[in-house]
């Protein structure tokens, strides 16, 4: 069934709010996760919701969080998210490091005690969209990926995101796990009853789990077996994105107060906020060049990739950011593709919240 985003922005908005969430937070919450499903990122839209109720209803997700800034000077800032949501610190805090970029060229900005965000590169293009390069980073609440050689699961998914903006083609978008996927993916697959490729999860002994029930089973056990890290085996190059996710973990919560998820797991004596940490790099590139130079640089690298010769005829080069950007022209048209078993979640949600469900079929 397709969906039509702004009945799925209204029904979101509306459970936020019914969950005690203030009115602008809840609107760009739900603005930010439907933006994801637009973008055919199934795995961090709407698909959360579940997710965000179970926390709430644990008491580890605060809808009414009172974020403060720890730290403030003239190139940094640490913000306490409270506990609550991702999506609009996450925002506020990319929004702050543009503003002190443009003042003095550079701006970062920490945040610990969050939750999930949504996609990473959501956050990064809002700098590049305000001319800015825009780096982030995060790390995750569930450790269910392996490092190399290992059978435990210990790290997160640990995203990275990097935006930068052109001036006749649209922003240069990388946004990725560190893990060769997202937990999520594995739940899209999931809901869609479908097999998982080979590589993407394996068990305690280094088997591959095509089941994806299964492996989603296994990744959230968090003790035997789980995601493997970007590259997959050493001999692919596994163990770069071993590394790649430690970075990530230390940049966005070593450095800023969050928390590691074997550790907190086990200190935890029943369910514990998240204390997510989140890092937002913004970088003027006036600071280095003159004006529109970097731009056109990005321009021309675009137009040289795009426009080399492909190994297949139909399937053009492309660079990070053009697969969404054709997703979100095809769903803004013909609806966002959601599966039943992802209806029947939504519906029990709404109901559970005191929400009509309204979502109707395109």
């Amino acid at each position: 069934m397709n969906v039509q985003a702004a009945e799925l922005l209204i029904l979101t908005r509306n459970i936020l709010t019914a969950w005690g969430m203030c009115a602008d937070d809840a609107h760009t919450t739900a603005a930010l996760l439907v933006e994801t499903d637009l973008r055919a990122i199934d795995s961090h839209g709407v698909s959360m919701l579940p997710m965000y109720e179970k926390m709430r209803a644990q008491g580890t997700l605060n809808m009414t969080p009172a974020r403060t800034i720890v730290r403030d000077t003239p190139v940094m800032a640490l913000i306490d998210a409270d506990r609550g949501l991702g999506h609009p610190i996450a925002r506020e805090a990319m929004l702050l490091a543009c503003e002190k970029a443009s003042a003095i060229g550079i701006g970062m900005v920490g945040v610990r005690n969050s939750h999930h965000f949504g996609a990473t590169g959501l956050y990064a293009e809002m700098a590049a969209q305000r001319g800015m390069l825009g780096l982030v980073t995060s790390s995750t609440s569930v450790a269910g990926v392996l490092p190399s050689h290992g059978a435990e699961p210990l790290l997160g998914t640990n995203p990275i995101a990097f935006a930068a903006p052109g001036k006749r083609h649209a922003p240069f978008v990388l946004d990725m796990s560190t893990s060769t996927v997202a937990v999520n993916k594995v739940k899209v697959y999931a809901l869609n009853d479908k097999g998982l490729p080979n590589g993407w999860v394996v068990d305690g002994r280094g088997e591959t789990v095509r089941d994806s029930a299964q492996a989603l089973a296994l990744c959230h056990a968090q003790r035997d077996g789980g995601l493997t890290p970007l590259g997959g085996e050493t001999e692919t190059g596994g163990h770069k994105g071993y590394g790649l996710s430690v970075m990530v973990q230390l940049l966005s919560s070593a450095l800023t107060g969050g928390s590691f998820s074997p550790i907190r797991n086990r200190e935890a004596t029943g369910p514990v906020p998240h204390n997510i940490g989140h890092f937002f790099l913004a970088i003027d590139p006036r600071a280095f060049r003159a004006e529109g130079e970097f731009e056109q640089d990005v321009d021309a690298v675009i137009d040289v990739l795009t426009g080399s010769r492909p190994s297949r005829a139909g399937r053009p080069v492309q660079v990070a950011g053009e697969p969404e950007r054709a997703a979100r022209g095809e769903r803004e048209r013909s609806g966002i593709p959601m599966p039943e078993t992802l209806l029947a979640q939504l519906r029990s949600i709404a109901g559970n919240a005191g929400v009509p469900y309204a979502l109707g079929a395109t």
